[in-house]
């Protein structure tokens, strides 16, 4: 069997998730192992070219690896035909336009989201895809996670039998920047520059939500900016402009209900950082983003309301652990083989990526959606959305 090598430009190679995830535990993960196997048993390695604005952190990232391909013009990366793929972990306000770039060059495409700040931008950047034979795909790496893998086995296996509502929290709390640093770059509490966490959670809940659960069909959310005043990555007072919370309910096709909390101003009192609890009418379950819990219908206690008598009951003991039964790569890893093996079938005539800029589209509509149901206070209607 042959092993044949895939060009893949990485721009946003110094950034915190284009390095950590992306560079060092996906593609030199992959390189590392020799390459991602193909059905036919022949093997796609990747050869890197890094992209970056800043000279002196990407000669530094490079030379950590023991990469030699690296520049600071991403028009001179996008003219080398020797890079079929490109990949894009930009801040998302310049991200729209490199990603034209990226199409008009002929490359295929797998950017992180959001694909863009605006819902009119990412469904253009599907319609340019669409007409160009652009082979795209957008990160949904929490589908990857152990915890929602088994949360699909419970949903495949009838586990739930109706599902009946999702309830949803996400969050930590994200320091202002002045007495202890901030594990968040300051941008994202900016909206003049595409901060938010409406516009970076919200595009995750949708492919979540979608994916395992079903269509959107209106969403009412209510957003807050609740610490007004944050110090930057210098040591500089700052206006957050941006949304740092949001409360949001989406009705699904066939009646379930969504709920989800996302915010960076809540200390944690649960296992993961996400947790997500799904009633059905056969059983329950809690699911992280590694961990999954169940409770079985035969196996639920009997609660009786009395706010006069302390309750010794231990209802955490009720639940029961899902075990693994198999092995969990780092999800954005497996992410990219499956993007790169959709690569190397759509070359064969194979099927389209399903998680392309289409879906990406229908996540920034939902954040934008989100948004103006908190602006407008009332709920709003989405349209399916299947074609650019």
């Amino acid at each position: 069997m042959a092993t044949r090598r895939i060009g893949i430009i990485v721009n946003g190679a110094t950034g915190r998730m284009g390095y950590r995830q992306h560079l060092v535990r996906s593609l030199l993960a992959i390189q590392e192992q020799g390459g991602v196997e193909l059905a036919d048993g022949d093997r796609l390695l990747p050869e890197l070219l890094l992209v970056g604005r800043n000279e002196e952190k990407l000669a530094a990232v490079a030379q950590r690896h023991g990469l030699t391909n690296w520049t600071t013009d991403v028009d001179e990366a996008l003219d080398n035909d020797d890079y079929e793929v490109y990949f894009d972990a930009l801040v998302t306000n310049l991200r729209v336009e490199n990603l034209k770039k990226a199409i008009a060059a002929g490359k295929a495409i797998y950017t992180e989201k959001p694909t863009a700040e605006t819902f009119e931008d990412a469904l253009e950047l599907a319609r340019l895809a669409t007409e160009h034979g652009t082979v795209n795909g957008v990160v949904h790496d929490k589908l990857y996670l152990p915890g929602l893998l088994k949360l699909r086995r419970l949903i495949d296996s009838g586990f739930f039998g109706e599902i009946l509502s999702v309830r949803g929290e996400f969050g930590y709390w994200v320091y202002e920047g002045d007495w202890q640093a901030a594990q968040r770059p300051s941008w994202n509490y900016r909206s003049e520059d595409g901060g938010g966490i409406v516009a970076d959670m919200f595009p995750h809940w949708n492919y979540v939500i979608e994916e395992l659960f079903g269509r959107i069909e209106d969403v009412y959310a209510q957003t807050a900016t609740h610490i007004g005043t944050r110090w930057d990555e210098q040591g500089e007072q700052y206006a957050a402009t941006a949304d740092d919370a949001a409360y949001g309910v989406f009705r699904l096709e066939g009646g379930t209900v969504v709920q989800m909390n996302s915010s960076w101003d809540v200390r944690v009192r649960r296992d993961e950082l996400v947790e997500f609890q799904v009633d059905g009418t056969k059983g329950s379950a809690v699911v992280g983003l590694h961990s999954a819990h169940i409770q079985p219908r035969e196996a639920t206690p009997k609660p009786v309301w009395n706010p006069d008598v302390k309750d010794g009951h231990d209802y955490r003991a009720d639940w029961i652990e899902v075990p693994d039964n198999e092995p969990f790569d780092n999800g954005f890893k497996v992410q990219w083989e499956d993007f790169l093996r959709h690569y190397a079938d759509a070359e064969r005539g194979g099927p389209s990526y399903p998680y392309d800029f289409l879906s990406g589209a229908r996540g920034v509509r939902l954040a934008e959606t989100g948004l103006a149901s908190s602006e407008q206070g009332r709920r709003l209607s989405l349209d399916p959305l299947t074609e650019a």
